[in-house]
């Protein structure tokens, strides 16, 4: 058909999906995103005359990205909502179809710089490749995926510090340009001269960013990862109980949650024969025990009584009221030494359709877990002597929130989960590749602490330490203290790069329809 593209190119669309799906999480063969786009790009050089026809390419390419990668959003409707599994897939691929709109978006605007360009366009696509995935996270308050997070647990994540997780991406988009470039001189058979400049133009501008970003690496960790360290005196026990998803009655639940409690005792208790005097906070992550402590008079009772017989902090996930509306918040809630609550933070970046219905849809259907107030407070909890700021689940999806609670003060920020709905997926590491760049990002250790994994301590430097196996109950023990205080160019200035990113691109686009439009009509000749 005329307005489709050839199967040639729909097939190296669907190569560049392929190979970029095997990059992420569960296969984990990070190196090959930066050569994933190369038949992508191949494909709209050869559709280049044609903006739709590119643009479909892209379309194709990003909804089989999007499918390969995030299927496991069909684990829930199938085993709790008791979905047909046709229907789920059927749903999710239409989610997909929605996602894959943006690099739909990226192929149409390096068609038209191609058309006006040459092949110097290339050298713009890394610039605009940054801009579609900012475009998908502003549109759709979703970056899943962005093909900076492929690189979460290697060396490349560094640039994050600078510009976060889509300076990453800018990165690895460059390494693609590279291996088209070289790969075109190659097949068009140019000679050795020619290959090394067309390689060099990329390259070079790689070159000066890796050594930037080698030269200029964020401060040693300020909180080291220490386990019963008597010098350091504030401590966090986190648990991860491995609570089951359904099935839960009430005899159930309350030995579950006697259960978390004894294990955090047995770890206060050994932390105890060596330092009385510490302080140490309990971390509860979220999980399904839903708890609601304002409107749970046994359950302050509970904890409070927990709290004052071991004279420690607790930090857990509770529905709270909003008083505002008969809404509840999803919060975290602090109680201190003394059996008395003493911070709260509530949710603010809520899971859309999940936890909220976003306008204008809100108050005409249901979400599927409920419908929260969204938060309006970047609370910080007291953690020891320092300063803490708390993600819940999907919040770790949001590099403004980490970057606010830093430029308020925090020394460490805390995510509390529960992926359990999930299944055993790649879903589990794919989260924790979030925490990972939130780290990096700030200069802040990340203390994850999940329902069935994966419980983590995140250095500053985004390495991954002491995690616990996935579905698995048990503890750890790790060190919180004051940080330097100071601050990265990406907490300071935020998203700057990826704005750099869409005014160059729409720069590009106007001079590309200006001379368009100045160029003077075709005279035929006589």
């Amino acid at each position: 058909m005329k307005f489709l593209p050839s199967l040639k190119n729909a097939a190296l669309a669907l190569l560049s999906a392929g190979l970029l799906i095997l990059a992420f999480p569960d296969f984990e063969w990070w190196f090959l995103a930066w050569f994933a786009l190369v038949p992508l790009m191949w494909a709209i050089e050869r559709q280049k005359e044609s903006t739709w026809k590119s643009f479909l390419l892209g379309w194709l390419f990003g909804t089989a990205f999007f499918f390969g990668t995030c299927w496991w959003l069909t684990f829930a409707p199938i085993h709790y909502a008791a979905f047909p599994w046709p229907l789920a897939y059927l749903l999710i691929f239409i989610v997909c179809l929605i996602s894959g709109v943006f690099p739909g978006i990226f192929a149409a605007i390096l068609a038209v710089l191609l058309r006006r360009f040459g092949s110097w366009a290339f050298l713009a696509a890394p610039f605009v490749w940054v801009f579609s995935e900012f475009l998908r996270y502003w549109l759709t308050g979703n970056n899943w995926n962005a093909t900076g997070y492929s690189q979460a647990y290697e060396f490349l994540s560094w640039y994050a510090s600078y510009g976060g997780v889509l300076l990453t991406s800018f990165a690895v988009a460059i390494f693609n340009v590279a291996s088209f470039r070289l790969l075109e001189s190659i097949v068009e058979e140019r000679d050795f001269k020619s290959i090394a400049i067309h390689i060099a133009e990329p390259a070079f501008l790689f070159l000066i960013g890796f050594f930037f970003s080698s030269s200029n690496s964020p401060m040693p960790p300020t909180t080291e990862l220490i386990k019963n360290d008597p010098t350091v005196n504030s401590h966090v026990v986190v648990i991860q109980p491995s609570v089951p998803m359904s099935g839960l009655d009430q005899t159930k639940w309350q030995r579950l949650r006697q259960r978390q409690i004894d294990l955090a005792e047995s770890e206060i208790h050994k932390l105890r024969t060596t330092n009385n005097e510490l302080r140490t906070t309990v971390i509860l992550p979220e999980s399904p025990m839903n708890f609601m402590y304002n409107d749970d008079r046994e359950f302050q009772q509970f904890i409070g009584d927990f709290a004052r017989r071991n004279n420690v902090s607790v930090l857990f996930n509770s529905a709270e009221p909003d008083a505002s509306n008969g809404r509840y918040f999803n919060s975290a809630v602090m109680v201190g030494p003394d059996g008395n609550e003493i911070a709260q933070y509530d949710k603010i970046y809520l899971l859309p359709f999940g936890e909220a219905v976003p306008l204008p849809l809100d108050g005409i259907m249901p979400g599927f877990v409920g419908n929260f107030s969204y938060g309006r407070e970047y609370d910080l909890l007291p953690v020891g002597d320092a300063k803490a700021g708390v993600m819940i689940c999907f919040e770790s999806h949001f590099g403004q929130l980490s970057r606010e609670y830093v430029r308020n003060g925090a020394d460490v920020i805390i995510e509390m989960t529960n992926d359990g709905y999930l299944g055993l997926t790649p879903v589990l590491r794919q989260h924790l590749a979030n925490a990972v760049f939130r780290a990096v990002e700030t200069n802040r250790p990340v203390l994850r602490v999940t329902n069935v994994g994966i419980t983590a301590y995140i250095d500053e430097r985004g390495n991954v330490h002491d995690p616990l196996p996935p579905y698995a109950e048990g503890t750890r023990v790790w060190t919180v203290s004051k940080s330097d205080g100071s601050q990265t160019f990406y907490v300071k200035y935020g998203d700057w790069f990826a704005w750099l990113c869409t005014i160059i691109t729409f720069g590009l686009l106007s001079i590309s329809f200006r001379r368009r439009q100045s160029e003077p009509p075709a005279v035929a000749g006589g």
